[in-house]
């Protein structure tokens, strides 16, 4: 069986070189030619996956490593006969962190307590849903939009307009489609009041950037952090230096979720060609070098909160990295952004720290418990 896959996607040979030889391809030059015969191909958001990709092929089975299909021609797959997979919720607390250390570094430059903010979710799947869970246990205020879920279930959702109206802090957890695309434009943006805060980790594309770099230029009392870019992988440099956080697009890339994600992916293959699964992610995931931290009952709990985020991740560490390639040319900056992609460093995730308060502190807990991290 030949295999097709992007060379980013990590644990490969751990997981599909039992089932035949493996060919790694950068994610963006993945064409006609470099299916060939293969008949499973293993991809990440950069790579289409449509008729002109595939007709003709042996592929049988797509899998993306990643929570979004919008790279993927599914009425195709569905006429052709492919089978495919995605990973929902692989990477979704990555994103979460990334949200999380956005926010810490928006509250230092601002001054503005987190606490005091009113927070919009906007999109409530596995990315919005988790993030609006930490939120409300930390019991900060938190409006959510998700026209999809509302109509589906009802229940405590609002509408766009309110979220603009209401809420001075707006995440954007929403997979891109037609309904999607530029959801904020020009006339959205300006509802937004004076001192808000936007921070953008779904697709480039549900923010118009061209809107809102002339919102930004025009004065607007706005702090923007932006993970996702129109046009990538050459992003908006005019944009970027008017942003608070400017990153390549890595809010989710957790070691810890691009392992899930490849693990999701050789699951659903098993389930698929009918094999038995031989390979756990338990037994592939390496120690985190940041295990537990211990805490004294009089500890501030805001100090403790920032503390427990930012000893796991800081976004800023990529906002510099990032910065430092919008000098170059455009050629230059295109593979600048893939290679900061291609060469994370290491990451893990808040959930998987683990904590022991000396004493008792039921405030200091609960900051503790809404993280997510263990309570020993």
């Amino acid at each position: 069986m030949q295999i097709v896959a992007d060379e980013n996607i990590p644990l490969l040979d751990e997981f599909f070189a039992g089932f035949g030889p493996v060919s790694r391809y950068p994610g963006r030059s993945i064409d006609r030619a470099a299916v060939g015969d293969a008949e499973v191909l293993l991809v990440r958001s950069v790579t289409r996956v449509d008729r002109a990709l595939l007709a003709g092929s042996q592929v049988r089975f797509v899998g993306t490593c990643t929570i979004g299909t919008d790279h993927l021609d599914l009425d195709y797959f569905k006429e052709a006969g492919i089978a495919w997979s995605s990973a929902p919720g692989c990477n979704a607390r990555g994103v979460v962190d990334y949200v999380l250390g956005c926010l810490l570094s928006l509250a230092e430059k601002t001054g503005k307590p987190l606490a005091e903010r009113r927070y919009g979710v906007v999109g409530a799947g596995q990315v919005g849903a988790r993030l609006v869970q930490v939120l409300r246990g930390l019991g900060w205020q938190v409006l959510v939009c998700d026209p999809p879920r509302q109509v589906l279930e009802g229940g405590d959702f609002v509408d766009l307009p309110t979220i603009l109206r209401e809420c001075d802090v707006i995440s954007l957890h929403t997979p891109l489609d037609d309904d999607t695309r530029h959801l904020l434009g020009a006339a959205e943006l300006a509802q937004l009041s004076a001192g808000s805060w936007l921070i953008n980790a779904s697709r480039g594309a549900v923010v118009d950037n061209q809107a809102l770099l002339a919102h930004l230029r025009g004065g607007a009392e706005l702090q923007v952090a932006l993970d996702v870019w129109e046009g990538e992988p050459l992003a908006s440099r005019d944009l970027a230096q008017l942003c608070h956080i400017a990153t390549p697009h890595i809010a989710g890339y957790s070691l810890d979720g691009k392992l899930r994600g490849t693990a999701q992916i050789y699951q659903a293959f098993c389930a698929a060609s009918d094999l038995v699964e031989q390979v756990q992610l338990a037994d592939l995931l390496p120690p985190a070098w940041l295990g537990s931290i211990d805490l004294q009952s009089a500890t501030n709990p805001d100090w403790a909160l920032a503390m427990l985020c930012r000893a796991v991740y800081d976004p800023r560490r990529d906002d510099a990295d990032f910065r430092r390639t919008l000098l170059g040319d455009e050629a230059q900056r295109r593979a600048a952004f893939d290679a900061l992609r291609k060469h994370y460093p290491p990451r893990r995730e808040i959930d998987g720290l683990h904590v022991r308060i000396q004493g008792d502190a039921p405030e200091l807990a609960k900051r503790v418990r809404a993280l997510g991290s263990t309570l020993l």
